[in-house]
């Protein structure tokens, strides 16, 4: 029986769907201004293999990705481009798949745009309002009145009087209070026409809330069965997805909320304000995508996932392991997993208890100690098997190999011939090499996270990795 644990009740809880055999599960996708970084991988990477594990486990599954499409943030990057939004929007959302590509995820079954949904996200303003849940400020803006909806803040576990004293919240002159937050904004002169819509309540744009609790209804119903996201969204923003849903429709909204982790780097979430991410393209441009999908799934999803090319390193040796027994191993055929195999049934036991990969990686691990002994196929071939649950091992052994030399070689290449050298000369000093890491060292102390990153990649330019670990810095040339 599959446990999920549900941050709603912070417990894990067997899986009932709704309707028997048929699980419907929402996930908050990208906001489309710039590239993904490692933050939105895992996201993709993590709720692919819930999809995976549930379509495994006999489910028919209806899953809904969205893409936000109209934001703040878009609008801003967009003048300040001097392109119009869908330029911009349509650009990353192609970016977006390409980098889910190569990370071997699946498409969702529906993956709705915001703008497409502007008559749901109306209808549900208007229901609000009838509902003495949502008023009109001076401005034009339409907001929602928190402290009329009994139950705010049982997501995140907190009451009103802790949110408003512990978390950051919009402080508007036109709000009744400060937890309120906007299901409509007033157009603004300054905005483009390409972004202001026509509503009861005037021109505007929807809140960036209402957009998921629109779509989410609309694709699967009132009243569905998973809602994930990264853990950044629990508050304000499924928190106020549960607000506005069951405010409009007067019944539970969701039945098991799950949240994957933060990425870190140096114990400080990975973020685009913090000046600390890498982007999927500028990793995929040094490792394997398939590294980067092992290196996600290796951490149980719940947990923190601490970034560094150590690491990164340490998950393509771990990878290459199993690739290697599959490739010393006679040719194997193309098979489904055997359930009733002891290794399967503790995969699946694995992953039944709350989606728990790194034990189920455990077993692949045990499954390649018995091919390498054995040569067996039918160990080889359910090795295969089992990783393809999990969107790995599905590459030619051999193909591979040649592949990973291949990048190895181009990224010791581009790092010599950008500084003018010839292939494999050192074109900086030890010394030099040193005073950088110093340097770098600072400027992670000051939390300067752009100028660190700068000189890391300045070195890996050069040839020069930076491996990071508990005692300090150490360096290796490519």
């Amino acid at each position: 029986m599959l446990k999920i644990y549900n941050t709603l009740v912070r417990d894990k809880q067997e899986f009932a769907p709704i309707m028997p055999g048929k699980v419907g599960m929402y996930v908050c996708g990208m906001t489309v201004y710039d590239y993904c970084h490692l933050g939105h991988a895992r996201v993709l990477v993590v709720f692919d293999m819930v999809y995976r594990w549930l379509k495994a486990s006999g489910f028919e599954v209806t899953y809904v990705r969205n893409v936000t499409d109209i934001d703040d943030k878009i609008i801003k990057r967009a003048a300040e481009n001097g392109e119009s939004i869908h330029a911009l929007t349509q650009r990353f959302i192609d970016f977006m798949h390409e980098d889910a590509d190569a990370l071997g995820v699946q498409l969702p079954d529906h993956e709705p745009r915001a703008t497409q949904y502007l008559p749901e996200m109306l209808e549900m303003i208007g229901k609000l309002e009838k509902n003495g849940l949502a008023y009109r400020a001076e401005d034009g803006d339409v907001n929602f009145a928190v402290r009329k909806f009994d139950g705010y803040g049982k997501l995140s576990g907190k009451s009103l009087e802790d949110l408003r004293a512990g978390e950051r919240v919009e402080v508007a002159d036109n709000k009744n209070d400060p937890l309120d937050f906007a299901l409509w904004k007033h157009a603004k002169d300054e905005e483009a026409e390409e972004v202001k819509w026509d509503s009861p309540w005037g021109k505007g744009r929807p809140g960036w809330h209402i957009e998921c609790s629109a779509m989410g209804t609309r694709l699967l119903g009132q009243h569905f069965d998973i809602h994930g996201g990264g853990a950044d969204l629990q508050f304000p923003h499924h928190e106020n997805e549960i607000a506005q849903s069951e405010g409009a429709h007067q019944c539970t909204f969701v039945n098991y909320w799950m949240h994957n982790g933060f990425v870190n780097v140096d114990k400080e979430k990975m973020s685009k304000s913090l000046g600390n991410f890498f982007t999927i393209r500028e990793v995929l441009k040094n490792y394997d995508a398939e590294v980067v999908r092992f290196f996600i799934l290796r951490a149980h999803y719940r947990s923190p996932l601490n970034y560094s090319d150590v690491h990164l390193d340490d998950a393509k040796q771990s990878l290459d392991r199993l690739y290697t027994a599959l490739k010393n191993a006679p040719a194997q055929a193309e098979g489904t997993v055997d359930w009733n195999e002891p290794h399967a049934k503790r995969f699946k036991a694995a992953m039944d208890d709350d989606f728990n990969t790194p034990e189920a990686m455990a077993v692949l691990f045990d499954l390649a100690n018995e091919v390498n002994r054995s040569r067996s196929v039918e160990a080889a071939t359910q090795l295969k098997a089992l990783g393809g649950v999990l969107g790995l091992l599905q590459q030619d052994p051999v193909k591979r190999s040649q592949r990973s030399r291949n990048i190895v070689d181009a990224v010791a290449y581009g790092a010599a011939t950008s500084k003018g050298a010839a292939v494999g000369t050192s074109v900086l000093s030890d010394l030099h090499i040193n005073e950088q890491i110093e340097a770098r060292t600072s400027a992670k102390q000051a939390k300067n996270f752009a100028e660190a990153d700068r000189i890391r990649k300045e070195l890996l330019d050069a040839g020069i990795v930076l491996e990071d670990s508990a005692t300090g810095t150490t360096w290796r040339r490519a």
